[in-house]
């Protein structure tokens, strides 16, 4: 590269969900971008989650919102960019009163907006590979893709249709505006956002400190059902229900926390709660579990395995599924959902610190390059 003749009115530092989206919003906005990004290609949690796009029990209030902002835009650009949505919506099943309870809760409030509360008896018609419950939520907002295909695709759909330039294998250095120094040489640019992912170290370290942030680590799988089926939409658990903070905030959850803690404490001890979602080859992708520390843990337990597989067979009625695939994924977590900083005029710094980078993205995307355009 050495110095690039180019001047560009935007450098994205990671090439994650949270930069590619940065990228499109900039490129929406008329600019002339360039995304820089250390690896040969995107391998870390944009490309190791569910691909699950989801807005029901997003934190209430903006986080909610950046959510089902970031799934319009996502329907928008997936059929743009040759990504498949593999299927729509959310299945909760509420197996306990106290989980019902919590679901009542949330259908009084905004958040339940064009959700549907089904009873036990037309939810074993309807869905009978579910588990016996007591009511299953039907939220219609989500979506999913397959996220180890769709960020590629995404990818490769900024640099060939929209004129982004990518620039692989190139860790950025230093940034002092106009110059932004790299591995291979400088680029200039106006502007810079750089999207760190969970590499904390790199770039503004004592300004990413100030967000308190903590790894976690988490264990997933891909399971092979024992017959032909066909989900309409990811599946979730009375787990979740303590999980997400849609849910997990109103008053209502903390009979069903109290509960959970004598019956499954195991599975709380390690962060565990059951998403369940389908890929276009009818396999299955489960998972998680959460455990914090102050690195990525690179082993994955058995123990955590079964817990996760002990808690896919109270919800779904699939006896011989079978486990073909296994990884390890780690995100940036903090107390907040997200962190927002400016290190220096015409630079942003952001990292999505919950867990739902797919899911918030775009949203965040457009508070970035505000926050680096001075808007």
């Amino acid at each position: 590269m050495n110095e690039t003749t180019t001047h560009y009115d935007l450098v994205v530092v990671g090439a994650g969900i949270v930069g590619l989206a940065t990228a499109w919003t900039a490129r929406q906005r008329g600019l002339r971008v360039a995304v820089v990004e250390r690896n040969a290609k995107a391998i870390g949690a944009s490309v190791r989650n569910f691909g699950f796009i989801t807005v029901t029990g997003q934190r209430r209030g903006e986080h909610w919102q950046r959510a089902k902002d970031t799934a319009a835009i996502w329907r928008d650009v997936a059929p743009q960019a040759g990504i498949e949505v593999v299927h729509e919506g959310l299945l909760m099943l509420a197996q306990r009163p106290e989980a019902v309870a919590v679901l009542e809760a949330l259908m009084a409030t905004e958040m339940g907006e064009g959700c549907n509360l089904i009873n036990a008896k037309t939810a074993a018609r309807d869905w009978p590979w579910l588990q016996s419950g007591i009511a299953l939520l039907h939220s219609p907002h989500e979506c999913r893709v397959e996220s180890r295909d769709a960020i590629p695709r995404l990818s490769h759909w900024l640099e060939h249709s929209l004129g982004v330039d990518f620039f692989w294998n190139t860790p950025v250095l230093g940034i002092d505006l106009p110059h932004i120094t790299t591995s291979r040489g400088r680029l200039r640019a106006e502007r810079c956002v750089v999207c760190p992912g969970n590499d904390l170290n790199a770039l503004y370290p004592d300004v990413l400190a100030q967000a308190g942030i903590r790894q976690c680590t988490l264990q997933m799988m891909r399971v092979s059902p024992s017959q032909v089926l066909k989900l309409p939409s990811a599946v979730m658990s009375d787990l979740s229900l303590i999980r997400y903070e849609g849910y997990a905030d109103l008053p209502e959850a903390q009979p069903l926390k109290a509960r959970l803690q004598v019956e499954q404490a195991d599975h709380l001890a390690q962060g565990i709660h059951l998403i369940v979602v389908q890929s276009a080859d009818g396999s299955l992708v489960v998972g998680d579990s959460h455990v914090y520390g102050d690195a990525e843990s690179p082993f994955a337990s058995a123990q955590t395995e079964d817990l996760i597989m002990d808690e896919f067979h109270q919800v779904l009625n699939l006896p011989k599924a079978k486990v073909t695939e296994r990884w390890v994924g780690s995100y940036a977590s903090a107390q907040d959902v997200v962190f927002k900083a400016q290190p220096s005029a015409g630079v942003a710094v952001g990292v999505v610190t919950g867990g739902t980078g797919a899911s918030t993205s775009f949203a965040l995307a457009r508070e970035l390059l505000d926050l680096a355009l001075g808007a």
